[in-house]
Parts: structure tokens; sequence; C-alpha cells
């Protein structure tokens, strides 16, 4: 369920609210904290503590750091009282509650650390979409274990969740070329530039060259509006950190770039291994900037440090990708919905770029008529890929499917159920978007499908079913 107590803070600026706002309002303020006297001061900040210092692991320096990214609007040479210098960052800092609205749309994997399970059963990580005020999404985890009879257990969650500490990484051309292709500046300008960088680069090569390039912008047309795209795509680059310290269920992926401020949603993860046997965790997820969105990539090992980077290319457009769990066939493989309505499978040989697709499944059947898609990565059986979807038919009703694709081909088909394989309860109905079951991600533990799912955008439920049997309907 959701739990509107878990809050983390943000700096908060005045006149800088998402709607209504022009400009900041933040030298006012700060000049009314500063004509303050210092026994208001200090009731003030004790007031700050009694009422906060619970609900944070370390408020004193949450509200200095708000307070250091506002210094520059004191005046230089000021001596200011630690308490005052504290009460500036108390006015400049909100809570933000990241579950107010729901806890939504989640996908499972096996936990990297299985030590101390018991014997038969499997740890997992379950990624989840926290809603909170302004329909804002943010990345957050969850853990449990699944025993050998299906039965699952969930930990607590913690109660001090961070969203981490954000690190540029290194940036690589091919992200660059295949946005650019979508906006339509892969021209001289982007060569140009591209040219002089090397197959990967940091940002600060980056910007040395596009300074460069400004002081030519006399001989290149549009120059600007070409250092803005590489810009633009440059900020959809970066890394998260937390420390070892805090419960996977305390680490927040928050919204950094421009690209997905208004929120990230429905991680699709998957536990992906390389042909030399090595394992990386990958989650495609939706970027939302409030009015368009796009594709992105996060990748980690331990979940502790995470890197993310733009999808680009025709056949990641819209929402939704989902990567299978290998290689096939020597190619990266993804279930797409480039065209918002049907499954297709995506072949690439690099994971951030994918250019082509092609249809293998359409909304027919009365509950899948208006849309389908896939409901995270397709699981790997002896009979094939079991593909788990989701389709979306009358009174905007969301179902979950089930089919079964060709191992060595997976844009083969071998079979479909002909009915849901879940399909919301009478008691699933009412939420946040009503009459919605929809899961990003399944895992198998034996011969058991554990599946979660959201309940109409508002909460989350698990079902559990077993492979052979949804496999004995899919090959019929």
């Amino acid at each position: 369920m959701p739990d509107p107590t878990r809050v983390i803070s943000r700096l908060f600026v005045a006149g800088q609210e998402d709607y209504g706002a022009t400009q900041s309002r933040a030298t006012q303020v700060l000049d009314r904290v500063l004509a303050l006297s210092e026994d208001d001061v200090c009731r003030a900040l004790d007031d700050v503590y009694n009422r906060f210092i619970e609900r944070h692991e370390d408020l004193t320096e949450e509200l200095e750091r708000h307070a250091h990214r506002m210094a520059n609007r004191v005046q230089p040479g000021l001596i200011l009282s630690q308490e005052r210098w504290r009460l500036i960052g108390a006015i400049f800092t909100h809570e933000f509650s990241i579950e107010a609205s729901a806890l939504t749309n989640p996908s499972i994997v096996v936990h990297p650390n299985q030590e101390g399970v018991d014997d038969g059963s499997l740890r997992f990580v379950m990624s989840v979409r926290g809603i909170g005020e302004g329909h804002r999404s943010s990345i957050g985890f969850r853990s449990g274990v699944v025993a050998a009879d299906g039965e699952i257990q969930m930990d607590s969650p913690g109660e001090h969740p961070t969203i981490g500490t954000h690190w540029e990484p290194m940036l690589e051309q091919i992200n660059f070329r295949g946005l650019l292709e979508e906006l339509d500046d892969m021209g001289e300008n982007a060569g140009f530039v591209l040219g002089q960088l090397g197959a990967t680069f940091t940002l600060t090569e980056l910007n040395d060259v596009l300074f460069r390039f400004l002081d030519d912008r006399d001989s290149f047309r549009n120059a600007d509006a070409t250092v803005h795209h590489f810009r633009m795509i440059a900020e959809r680059n970066y890394s998260v950190t937390f420390s070892a310290d805090k419960d996977i269920s305390e680490r927040i992926l928050w919204p950094v770039s421009y690209a997905e401020w208004r929120g990230m949603e429905d991680a699709r993860l998957v536990r992906f291994i390389h042909d030399d046997g090595s394992v990386k965790y990958y989650a495609t997820y939706t970027a939302f900037d409030g009015v368009g969105i796009s594709q992105q990539l996060l990748s980690t090992d331990d979940f502790l440090a995470f890197e993310t980077h733009p999808i680009s290319g025709r056949a990641a457009r819209g929402k939704g990708m989902a990567l299978f769990p290998r290689k096939i066939g020597g190619m990266y493989v993804a279930m797409s919905r480039a065209d918002h309505e049907t499954n297709s499978v995506a072949f690439s040989d690099h994971l951030d770029y994918w250019n082509a697709s092609m249809t293998v499944q359409i909304p027919t059947r009365p509950w899948e008529l208006i849309q389908m898609g896939n409901a995270g990565s397709p699981i790997e059986t002896e009979a094939g890929w079991l593909l788990i979807t989701h389709a979306v038919g009358p009174m905007r009703t969301y179902c979950l499917g089930a089919a079964l694709l060709d191992l060595d081909d997976p844009a083969r088909v071998i079979g479909c159920l002909e009915e849901p394989l879940l399909s919301p309860r009478d008691d699933e109905r009412d939420g946040y978007v009503p009459n919605v079951v929809y899961s990003c991600g399944a895992m198998v533990h034996g011969d058991i499908l554990v599946l979660p799912y959201g309940i109409s955008d508002q909460h989350i439920g698990i079902g559990t079913a077993r492979i052979s049997e949804i496999l004995t309907r899919l090959v019929e």
C-alpha cells in the first residue's frame, strides 16, 4: 500500500512552484529571515527540529545543504549564526511524499544477494512506481522472499528514503547520434562536434568542443540550436550512488534531467546474462517531462550504483520497451510498442539504439481492441519465451494476458491465451485509475510464476500461477 509518511526533503524556492509562478521570490523571503531577531530565529528553528527531526535521518545535514544552495543570495561578508543559517535552510526546504497518491506498476527480479535464504526459497527485488504531489513519479524498491510453495513474504520498508548522490558518467556517441537523428539535427553541425570526440567522452570534453563550436558560429547555421540539443541529451546521462547502509527500500531514483522531471514511470527490470556469463540488471523506463515521453535505460550491478542513459531509434519511441534477458543470435532483443498499440520485437547490436522492429501481435480479441503491449521482460522456458502482456478493452479496462514466442526466433508467436490471465476483480476496480491491473515484470521460481501487479494504479498485489499450466494452455 502507498505510505504517505515516506518523505524526502527537496529544495523549495518560493516563486518556482510548478504552476502559476513567473519568477523566484527567494531574495524577498531571504531578507525576511535576515530581519528576524536572534531570539525569533532560535524559536523558529527549535520548532522545526521538534516537528521534523524524527522524519529525517539527518535533518541538520539536509538544512545546511539547502542553505548552501541559496548562499549566492547572501551579501558577501555577512556573518550569520549557525541557527540563522539552518533556519534559512528550513525556509528553502519542503517535504515530498513519494507515495502520497499511489504505489503501483511493479516489476520483480532475483535479488543479487541470496545469503541467509532458506533452501528452496528465493529472495527478490521489486521495483515500484511511487506517485506523489502533482503526479510526479519516482522509482523505488521493495524486497522479499518467495518460498518453494509460492508463499510470498515481503520485507518491511525502511523509514528514511533518500535520493542518493548524483554524478556525471561517461557519454557515448551512439546516444547522441540516435537522438540527434530524431531531432533532425544529425547534419553538418552535429558531425563537426562529434568528429572531435571519441566513442566515449566526458561532459567536460563535450563542453570544450561546444565552446569552440560556438566561437565559430558564423560559419555554421543554427549553431545555438545544435548546442542546445547536445546539452539536452547530455543531461539525460547521469549516475546515482547510495550508501550500503541504506536498505534497498530506502533508495529512491528521483527525476534529475528535464526530460524526466515530471516522472520516471514504469521501470521494467530484467536480470540480464551477458555472453561471458556476467550478470547485469537493466531497467527500461518512461521519462515524462509534462508533455512528451521518452525512453531511458537504467543499469546496475548491485542496486547501490546506477547509471541511466537515453534510448533512441524508431523502435524506442512511445512507452514500454522490455529487454529479453540475454542475446539471441548475437543480438540484443526487446519487446517494443513504438506504434502505441501492438506488440513488436526489435533487434539491435547496442542497448541504447533500436532502429527497427517487426509486429508480432495485434489486438483482435474484445478485451484488447484498444491497444496491447508487454507487461515486462519475456521469461525463458523450455517451450519458448513466456511473454506476459497487457491489453485495454471496453470501458478502458486493463487486463493481463500471455503469449509464447519461439526461443530462437522471438518474432514467431507459438501461442496466445484466448482469455485474460488476470482481470480486475470487483475489489480491484476502484483507485487512482479505475479498472486496471498492470505489471512491469514477473519472475519464475521453479514452476511458479510470481506476478506482481498494480491495482487501479493505487496499490500492489502479487499473483502466482503454475508455469506448466500456463504453457499447456499456450501450446494447445
